[in-house]
Order: structure tokens, then C-alpha cells, then sequence
């Protein structure tokens, strides 16, 4: 469906992933509820409307701003490795990295202790006025009586090879032709989910205890231990020691603004290493998709990148030098290399103080999760990008939801040459993520606007490309969200394919770039205060809604 923005400011504000669901949370709204309340009603509906995206077999970060107290809270319900795991669950008998699909991804051996339901429990016992169970009311009533079919979950199912071959999977979202050949539902189809109906109605009267300790838990157990190669490698014991992580807000000082979201594991700290590399420039003299800028944000992309490679994990368990990654100093030093006529070939990490030696992560995660903006009638506003990972995460399905393949998301290697990972596997770990939703504050900590997207290890580069449309370039939240997209992770500089970004190949190849021409799949959901209330955008890409409040 198209992309609709709020033609005029209003109150209130929506911005989700797809129309059942950015609906829904407007209605919450309307009725008295938080910007926590809606968010849970949207989550809810994403499960099944995307369940190539999100869902509560997963996990996600929350940032929610309490209007009342005038006070950031940054919740970490990201996934977690059972205590089974160890360092070589997705090493092969001689010490290689196993196959990504289907070897890692389509089994139990993938599957984290999924962390949403607990996130949206606590957060809403804090900041929720509606009751718990009307969250969970239109969910319900679209579960049992079915969801129109998007382009989005047929197209995303076109490719997915594998899922065809995993019940009950394949029977939900799969259908038999003339030729009795599988074949993804149609667009339009009306699809029904009894099963997660079920679970919704077990989970509305009894709350994050029954996902946790009872039907649920055991069925999610049952289907991970049941799967391919895996033996007991989930127990209760893994769901019942699951817990939400409040953590301290990420801020840093970006010109006049002030910037905050998730720190690690999320990945916050390598967009605002970026932008404060970018803060030594005259940002807004550059056109946003000039050659001459695309050199430096890439440039400036792979030297973060490098970073994030070498030093970022689960803060739990890894010593991470946040400090010395954001010190001015150092930012500076990284970014006193960067050429305007040549380009950085093999970035090697920086020196920031307080670091360790760890060994080289190598992220082969997949595109896929969801974010979502809201700012409730009272003020109240959240910012938070949820996930199963891959699209269709494990492919396993338990209770009418699919199971996260969030493990995937550690490296596969423990470690190099002796020398650890930081983000190797371990049991009761958390995943590096690059999930990074932000809101960002004016000079008198006032709400500026807020941001995020999915879209696996680009998600980093797409939101800090968005600040800069907010901030520097003065763009609306459509525009800021539409930007076209360039990035350098390594050694490659991605163009997105179909853009006026292709004309700029030969001019980058030529001052030594690698550049690859790429589909790049962002979903970028962003909400903007101007003097007389909120105006949103939702990503062109993808089929986000924008919903209005007054």
C-alpha cells in the first residue's frame, strides 16, 4: 500500500510497520491509552501481519520517554542464548563455521529465549493506563477472523525456499497450484491464525507468567528440542531465568541537539560514532547524495564499522570501551585519515582507551525486523525496533508465531588465532545487535524527533542517515526517511539499486572505492515535533502507515 504522511500536524501520532497494526495502536490511543499501550497493541498485530519481520517468538529495544517525570528509560529485551550454549554451537567437528542457511538458521540450535513478551509486560505495568487485557482485544478479533494478505509478506515468501519444507509453517503461509506446486499466498488472501489466537487469549489473562512457565513455554520447548540436530538445548529453567535489562540511556551532544538510544548489545553507539565523526564537518554544505559526501559518510561508516567488529557485545559479560569509542579525541584521530581524494582500503580498528584484545566478529546476520514510532496524547512517546532476525527467523513456529533465529546473530567463530570474540557464544549471552532506535532532544530537552528502522547491519547506516535529514539537512520525516541509501560496512561501497546513486559509480571507483549496486530494504519510521504538534514519515520502500491523532 502507499506511504501516508500527516498532511497537517496533529497531537498524536502512529508510525508502524503495516496498516492493521499503525490502526490499532491510533485506536488504543484515542482511548485514553499511553504510547506503551499502543505499542503493545502493535507488536501483537505485527506478529502475524509480519511475521517475516517481528514477532513475540523474538526479542526488541525499547526507548520510552515518561512525559510526567520528564525521564528516558532504555529497555533491553533482546534474546538470550539458553545455558546449553557454548562457544562452538555453530562450529563443525573441525572447528569451521557451519553453513548459514540451512545448517544454523533452520533449526533449534538458532533459537534464543525470546524476550518481547516480558518487555512489554514490565513497560507496561510502569507506564500503561489501559488494562492488559484490552491490549490484546483487536489482536484477538484480526487473528480469528484474518488479515488481508500484504505485497510485502507475499513477496518476502517468493524467495523463502526453505520455509516450504517446515511445518506448520508451510501449510499457514503456503498453498498448492494447478500442478499441486507450493506457492506463496496471494496478495489479498485472507489469512487466519487460530493458533496464535489461542496463545493471545492464554497470554491476555495470564501475562508473561504463561509464556514463560506454562502452555507456552512448553510449546515453544517442545518444537526447539524436537527440531533437526538439536537434543534439550532449551529448557524451562532458560525461560523461567529470563529477565528485562533496564539499562542506562546512550546520549551524546550532536551540534545543538541531543541524541539518545539503546547502549549495547544494540547498536546506537556506532550510529553516534558516525555522526560525531561527521560533527568535524560542514555537514549541510554537502548535497545528501553528492558523490563528494557519499566518499565521506562511507569512509567514515567503515572506519565505525571496524570498530564494531572488534570491540562491541553483551556489556554483561564483555568490558566495552563506550567511553573511549565516543571520546572527542579519538574520533577525531580515526577521522584524521580519512582522504577527500582517495579511499581507505582494509580499515583496521582504532586504539580507544580502555579496550581489550578480542578477535574479529563477522557479522553474516540477515535483513529483516521492525520499528515503530509513537507519541501518545499525554506526551509520552516511544521509539522501538523489535525482531526475530532473519526473515521468518528459525522458520519454526510454535503457538501460531515464528521462532527467532537470533543466535545467528553471535559470531560463528569463537575466536582467531587464540584470541577471543567479544561477541562469541555463551550461555545466558545476549546477541551484538544493530537495532538502534533514537530520539533525539532539543536544547531544552524537549522532544526533537525520533527515528529507527530495520534492515540487519545496515540498520546502523540508515538511521544515522536520517538524523542527518532531521538535523543537518532540514528535511521532513518522509524526506529524511526516503533519503537514497549508500554505506560502507568493510571494503565495499553499497549504492542502493534503482537511485540517482548508480551515476556516481565511476567517480568513486576512480578515488579506489569497491562499489556494489544493492537493494537496500530499510523501513525507516520517524515522527518530527513542529510548533503546532507531530508530523511522521513512513519508509517508501517498504508499506509503513502514518496515522494522525487530534
Amino acid at each position: 500500500m502507499p506511504t501516508v504522511e500527516a498532511s497537517e500536524p496533529s497531537k498524536a501520532i502512529v508510525v508502524t510497520a503495516n496498516k492493521y497494526a499503525s490502526e490499532a495502536a491510533a485506536k488504543i490511543i484515542r482511548r485514553g491509552g499511553t504510547a506503551l499501550d499502543a505499542a503493545v497493541t502493535a507488536q501483537l498485530i505485527l506478529t502475524m501481519t509480519t511475521p517475516q519481520s517481528t514477532g513475540i517468538g523474538g526479542g526488541g529495544f525499547m526507548l520510552y520517554w515518561d512525559n510526567s517525570s520528564s525521564k528516558l528509560y532504555a529497555i533491553d529485551g533482546r534474546e538470550v542464548a539458553p545455558q546449553s550454549a557454548g562457544p562452538n554451537l555453530f562450529t563443525d567437528r573441525n572447528s569451521k563455521a557451519i553453513k548459514f542457511y540451512p545448517d544454523a538458521v533452520i533449526n533449534g540450535r538458532s533459537v534464543g529465549v525470546p524476550g518481547l513478551i516480558k518487555l512489554m509486560e514490565e513497560t507496561h505495568k510502569k507506564f500503561g493506563k489501559l488494562e492488559w487485557e484490552e491490549l490484546f482485544i483487536e489482536p484477538i478479533k484480526i487473528a480469528e477472523e484474518g488479515f488481508s494478505v500484504s505485497a510485502a509478506l507475499h513477496n518476502t515468501l517468493q524467495y523463502m525456499r526453505y520455509l516450504k519444507t517446515v511445518e506448520p509453517a508451510s501449510s499457514l503461509y503456503f498453498e498448492k497450484n494447478n500442478l499441486n506446486q507450493l506457492e506463496p499466498i496471494k496478495i489479498g488472501s485472507i489469512l487466519i491464525n487460530q493458533e496464535y489466537a489461542k496463545t493471545l487469549k492464554r497470554l491476555s489473562k495470564n501475562g508473561a507468567d504463561e509464556f514463560y512457565e506454562g502452555e507456552t513455554a512448553q510449546m515453544i520447548i517442545d518444537t526447539v528440542n524436537s527440531s533437526d540436530n538439536v537434543s534439550d538445548i532449551l529448557t524451562l529453567e532458560d525461560f523461567q531465568n529470563y529477565n528485562v535489562v533496564w539499562r542506562d540511556p546512550l546520549c551524546v551532544k550532536y551540534r545543538e541537539h541531543k541524541l539518545c538510544g539503546m547502549p549495547p548489545p544494540a547498536g546506537n553507539i556506532s550510529v553516534f560514532m558516525i555522526l560525531k565523526m561527521l560533527e568535524n564537518y560542514d555537514v549541510k554544505s554537502f548535497q545528501p547524495t553528492s558523490p563528494e559526501f557519499i566518499h565521506l559518510y562511507s569512509e567514515i561508516s567503515a572506519l565505525t564499522y571496524s570498530d564494531r567488529n572488534f570491540f562491541l557485545a553483551d556489556p554483561d559479560y564483555v568490558d566495552i570501551p563506550i567511553d573511549g569509542l565516543l571520546n572527542a579525541e579519538y574520533l577525531q584521530d580515526r577521522v584524521s585519515i580519512v582522504s577527500e581524494t582517495s579511499s581507505i582500503r582494509n580499515p583496521k580498528p582504532g586504539k580507544p582507551k580502555g579496550a581489550k584484545k578480542y578477535s574479529e566478529n563477522i557479522d553474516i546476520s540477515r535483513d529483516s525486523t521492525s520499528h515503530l514510532v509513537i507519541v501518545d496524547l499525554f506526551g509520552n512517546a516511544i521509539s522501538m525496533t523489535s525482531t526475530i532476525e532473519g526473515p521468518f527467523g528459525s522458520h519454526l513456529m510454535a503457538g501460531g508465531f515464528l521462532l527467532n533465529n537470533e543466535l545467528t546473530d553471535f559470531s560463528f567463530l569463537p575466536h582467531y588465532d587464540g584470541v577471543p570474540t567479544a561477541n562469541r557464544v555463551e550461555a545466558g549471552k545476549r546477541p551484538l545487535s544493530s537495532m538502534s532506535p533514537t530520539i533525539i532532544f532539543d536544547k531544552n530537552n524537549k522532544i526533537h524527533s525520533l527515528t529507527g528502522s530495520p534492515g540487519g547491519t545496515s540498520i546502523i547506516g540508515y538511521v544515522a542517515k536520517s538524523i542527518l535529514g532531521l538535523l543537518d539537512w532540514g528535511m521532513t520525516p518522509q524526506e529524511s526517511a526516503d533519503i537514497p541509501h549508500y554505506m560502507r560496512k568493510k571494503d565495499v561501497t553499497e549504492l542502493e539499486k534503482g537511485t540517482e546513486l548508480e551515476e556516481h559509480q565511476k567517480f568513486l571507483e576512480a578515488i579506489g572505492h569497491k562499489v556494489s549496486i544493492k537493494r537496500k530494504r530499510s523501513g525507516l519510521h520517524v515522527a518530527k515535533k513542529v510548533s503546532e504538534g507531530y508530523i511522521g514519515g513512513a519508509d517508501s520502500r517498504r508499506e509503513g502507515l502514518v496515522v494522525p491523532i487530534n
